[in-house]
């Protein structure tokens, strides 16, 4: 195997109303989002509306069905969408 360095940081917003600061830091990502998810409990729980509205000036792609530890599939299924 090679050496090398692998840096990966990472914001982690905990707490209540924590997700009203989703459209401040994703901003500086650009105005498309690909929203990931798997089964329909993000749209029973009412996180899912949360999150369209919240993230209403952005263009949202869905890509539902990821299954626990994702296939390479789901990933190219998630690559085809953001081109």
């Amino acid at each position: 195997m090679e050496n090398f360095q692998f840096c990966v940081p990472t914001t982690v917003h905990f707490g209540k109303e924590q997700i009203e600061k989703l459209p401040e830091a994703i901003k500086v990502f650009g105005k498309k989002v690909l929203l990931t998810y798997g089964g329909g409990s993000i749209k029973k729980s009412g996180l899912f509306d949360k999150v369209k509205e919240l993230l209403c000036d952005y263009k949202i792609y869905e890509l539902s069905g990821i299954e626990p530890n994702p296939k390479i599939n789901s990933v190219r299924d998630g690559v085809r969408l953001c081109r």
